[in-house]
This record gives structure tokens, C-alpha cells and sequence, in this order.
């Protein structure tokens, strides 16, 4: 019987076909068996045809797109932003920050990405048997409501709303949710719930203090025992003392301007409830939270990050009496400015500037943050976010961060297209956006104090004491201004003023009025050594 002859076939585009004539397709299909005299000529021909490598680069061209195709994630659109990446579900948990390290192109691991020993800190928020038993009848009254409004930036308002609930159990009045005035600088209009998750905030707090929405009935009527300027930093007895007999009275009080009114030294379950408010009660409105997770995703998605709050803004330079140092030309602007509007200089007019400086007491700029940031071993290819208004000086202001570190975002930059429009006019929800991404990074940096940078260094303290740059500004400017030192020992004694500067535990109690929202160890978290409270 005879073998069948075994047949083999090779896909070609039609095209390429078309295109060969028929002694080309014979010579592709010459049978392997012919002599070694028919395949020298049949090589010869084929590689003197030119339609032969024609149809080679087109099968080469044609298996490299499918590579790349394969290699492309189908939901995200071609943009300039690299970070435009596809938005995971879960956050990667604090336990694994500190695994989370950059390779070296030398194979070795940058230290920069190393996370503070948190010497096993946990949260722990057990209150004492006498507040717990005070609580029940404290959340049953029904005859006392504290009104509270605050102001100032959203971090601000954080703050006073912490205080508020501390105020109301303290005075045993139920809260009405905060009225948030409107903002005059930016025009913001936004309401608590806008910003805030109101049911959580009630729910989370309905055993410490009761939480309305708004006035009952009966109350409607009365008139509140108005107090629009509380002296700094009141004892739980003057409230007590000041208040309570006139709200018993009157049923109503309205509080304003709560900025550091209330004693940043309390007896500990009202530290705690403090800490129950600001980690655990005000979270943020779930459309807040979704977009500022999907910020951080797309920040994380090619590894570890750093974020910066910068503050170079033109008011900032103007209040604090420093100077930006991009020209004389930019530094004469602030200086007239501050001439104008002296009562804006809020720094120690009796200092000049270069005194202010050399005290820490003015902003980073782009220029010395980069320094830094170099000098403590930050890789050039660290993908940083960084969180503030617009410099003063524009661009031009950070380019000596985006000639160092190309890897550079902000929310604009990390923003699907039409994704930020909502929210253009509305600050405070652009500030929470900010303080998500930069509470979620691997490590963070301010460049100068302020109600964000303490309230996020106090939030990564209550995770798991997550890296925290503090810069030591006043000992680190000497060696900024004037360094004859070579860059490797620049580097080092950098590093060495840093060493205990990079979000290690530390006690509220070992300086008096720390805030405890900013350190709360050890009224807010303990460790096996120092307690055996549990967790919340």
C-alpha cells in the first residue's frame, strides 16, 4: 500500500500573496528532498528576491505587535501619564510596607524604601470603667445640644471637629453634626456629609457621645448661649465651669473658632476619645474615598512611593517672612507683597529672614527638598506624588525635583480625563484627595509644618508607624547655605541628622502639649511591654 504523501502549509497574509508572482510561490514550496544542487539554487534565489525579505519583515513586524499587544491592559487609554494604570481592588496592607523595597540597577536593595522599627505599637483605645459607666446617661440626654462651627482649610476643620465631640462629652451635650463655614479664600460651600461619611461618624461614636443631625423640635426656639472666642488651650474644668450652668439654662451653645481652644493635655479617656474621633470616627465620604484609593492604586502600581506636601505657595512665602530663592526678581514680589499686608506675616517680625532660616522656621524649597532627599539615599527613579497649591514660580519652581526625580505626579497628572472637573471649585475635597494618596504612601515628607503634615504624621503613627521624614531644618540649613564638605560627606552627616527623624515611635508625654492625634503613643497605643489593653 502506498504511503501517503505527508503535506505541510504555512499561513500567508492574502496580501503577500497577491503581491508574489508564481515562480516565487513555487520556489517557497520546493520540496526538502531535492538534491543539495536544487536547495544552493533554491537559497540563491530566494535570498536575491527581495520579495522574500519583504514578506520576513512583515511576519517579524507582525509576531513583535502581538507581543506588545499581549503585554498592553485593554481598559486604559494611550496618555502621556504613565501612571495611567489598571485601578486594583485591595490596598496593599501595612504589614507589607516593609517588604515593599527598590532594586538597585547593582541587584542591591535601596535602604531608602526600609520602614521604622515600630517597636510592636499597636492601637488600643480601652476606656476606664468610670467613663464607661457615665456614657449611658450621658448619650440618653436629651436637654443639652452643643452647635459647633469651624473654619479654616479642611485639615483645620478636622482638628475642631475632634475637639467639638471632646467639648460635647465633656459637657455631656449631644452634637449637632459641625457646620463647616464657607470658605472666603476659596468659596467652598461644601457641607460635613460632602466631605465626611456622617452615618460612620455617629455610628462609630454612639457610645461616647450622641450625634444629630440637627436641632429636635423643642429646641428650635431657644437661644444659644453663643461663645464666638474661647481662650487657647482650656481645661476640661473651665468649660465646665464657663459653660455647663447657662446650657442647663438656655439648652442650647453655640461654639466658634475652635483652633487649639481645648488643652492639648487631657486625662486620658478624653485623649482616647480624641484618637476615636480622628482615626477611627471621621472617615471620608465614600465618593472622597473611592477616587483618592484609585489615586494611590495607580501611584503604587509599579511599587513603592513617596509623597511630599510642599508648601511654596505665594502666601505661604508671605506669612512665614521667607524668601522662595528662585530670583531676586521673585524674591523682590514677596517682599512688596509683605510690605502691603503686614498683618499676614505671621513668623517673629522682629527676625529677618535669614534668621528665620537658619531657626527652621521657613519652608523647604524645590531645591533643598531634592538635596535632602538625595542625601538620605532616594533613588532617582522613586516615583514620588506631591500634594499642595500651586508653587509660586510655577513650573519653574520644581524643577530641581523634576530634573532629579522624572518620576513626579500630582493628582492632575494621575487623573482619568474629566475625572478631577466635579470637584474643580471645591477645596476641601481636593485637600482630602491629597491626604489619602499621601496616608497611603510608603513614606512621606513635608516640607514644612502644618495642620495636613501633623495630622497624616499622627495617622501613619496609629497604621503601624509607617516611614515619617521629619526635616531637621535648623540643624540640616547650615550645611545647605554654606558646605565645603564633599557630596558622599554631605550625604552621610544628612543621614545622621535624620537617624531618629523618620517616624519611630515617640511619647506625647515626654513634651508637654503634643497633641495626641499627632503622638498617640501611650494613651492610644500600647505594646506588649506597656499594656495589655485591647484594640478598638
Amino acid at each position: 500500500m502506498a504511503r501517503s504523501k505527508k503535506v505541510s502549509y504555512i499561513y500567508v497574509p492574502s496580501q503577500i500573496i497577491n503581491s508574489l508572482s508564481s515562480s516565487s510561490l513555487q520556489s517557497l514550496l520546493v520540496s526538502p528532498k531535492k538534491s543539495s544542487r536544487s536547495s544552493s539554487k533554491f537559497f540563491y534565489f530566494l535570498f536575491k528576491n527581495p520579495r522574500f525579505w519583504f514578506l520576513a519583515l512583515f511576519l517579524f513586524g507582525f509576531i513583535a505587535m502581538l507581543k506588545m499587544g499581549f503585554n498592553l491592559d485593554p481598559l486604559i487609554p494611550f496618555s502621556q501619564n504613565p501612571c495611567g494604570i489598571t485601578q486594583s481592588q485591595g490596598i496593599i496592607p501595612t504589614g507589607s510596607l516593609s517588604s515593599l523595597v527598590e532594586v538597585k540597577e547593582d541587584g542591591e536593595k535601596s535602604e531608602f524604601w526600609e520602614q521604622p522599627d515600630g517597636m510592636g505599637y499597636r492601637p488600643c483605645l480601652e476606656f476606664s470603667r468610670e467613663y464607661k459607666e457615665t456614657s449611658p446617661e450621658i448619650v440618653k440626654d436629651r436637654t443639652k445640644y452643643l452647635m459647633v462651627v469651624v473654619s479654616g482649610g479642611m485639615n483645620q476643620q478636622r482638628n475642631q471637629i475632634v475637639d467639638a465631640v471632646v467639648i460635647a462629652r465633656i459637657l455631656g451635650a449631644a452634637l449637632v453634626v459641625p457646620i463647616l463655614q464657607v470658605n472666603v479664600i476659596w468659596g467652598d460651600e461644601s457641607e460635613f456629609s460632602d466631605i465626611f461619611d456622617m452615618e460612620h461618624f455617629k455610628r462609630v461614636l454612639a457610645d461616647d457621645v450622641r450625634i444629630v443631625s440637627s436641632l429636635p423640635s423643642t429646641h428650635l426656639m431657644s437661644r444659644p448661649v453663643e461663645e464666638k472666642r474661647t481662650p487657647l488651650h482650656v481645661s476640661p474644668q473651665w468649660i465646665r465651669a464657663r459653660y455647663l450652668k447657662r446650657l442647663r439654662r438656655e439648652g442650647v451653645l453655640l461654639l466658634r473658632g475652635l483652633d487649639s481652644r481645648l488643652s492639648k493635655d487631657l486625662p486620658s479617656d478624653l485623649q482616647k476619645l480624641r484618637c476615636k474621633v480622628a482615626f477611627h470616627a471621621l472617615r471620608f465620604s465614600q465618593p472622597i474615598l473611592e477616587l483618592g484609593n484609585n489615586m494611590a492604586e495607580r501611584m503604587r502600581s509599579k511599587g513603592p512611593y513617596l509623597a511630599l506636601h510642599l508648601r511654596m505657595e505665594k502666601d505661604v512665602w508671605v506669612r512665614t517672612g521667607c524668601l522662595p530663592g528662585l530670583s531676586s526678581q521673585y524674591d523682590e514680589i514677596i517682599n512688596n507683597e509683605r510690605k502691603l499686608r503686614p498683618e499676614l506675616l505671621t513668623a517673629r517680625s522682629n527676625m529677618t529672614y535669614h534668621e528665620r532660616k537658619l531657626a527652621g522656621l521657613c519652608p523647604l524649597n524645590a531645591l533643598e527638598v531634592t538635596r535632602l532627599l538625595k542625601a538620605l539615599g532616594a533613588p532617582k527613579s522613586a516615583r514620588i506624588y506631591w500634594a499642595g497649591g500651586r508653587p509660586f514660580g510655577g513650573e519653574e519652581a520644581l524643577l530641581p525635583l523634576t530634573r532629579e526625580f522624572p518620576n513626579f505626579y500630582n493628582k492632575e497628572d494621575l487623573a482619568l480625563p474629566g475625572e478631577l472637573e466635579p470637584f474643580s471649585k471645591k477645596a476641601s475635597f481636593m485637600a482630602a484627595i491629597d491626604y489619602i494618596v499621601c496616608e497611603k504612601s510608603d513614606i512621606f515628607m513635608p516640607s514644612h509644618g502644618g495642620n495636613m503634615g501633623h495630622a497624616i504624621q499622627g495617622h501613619r503613627a496609629y497604621a503601624g508607624h509607617k516611614k515619617y521624614i521629619t526635616p531637621n531644618k535648623r540643624k540640616m540649613i547650615p550645611y545647605f547655605l554654606n558646605s565645603p564638605l564633599p557630596e558622599a560627606e554631605f550625604n552621610r552627616v544628612i543621614m545622621e541628622l535624620h537617624r531618629d527623624s523618620l517616624g519611630q515611635p515617640e511619647l506625647r508625654t515626654s513634651k508637654a502639649g503634643r497633641d495626641v492625634t499627632k503622638y498617640p503613643v501611650p494613651e492610644c497605643m500600647c505594646n506588649s511591654t506597656s499594656s495589655t489593653d485591647s484594640a478598638l
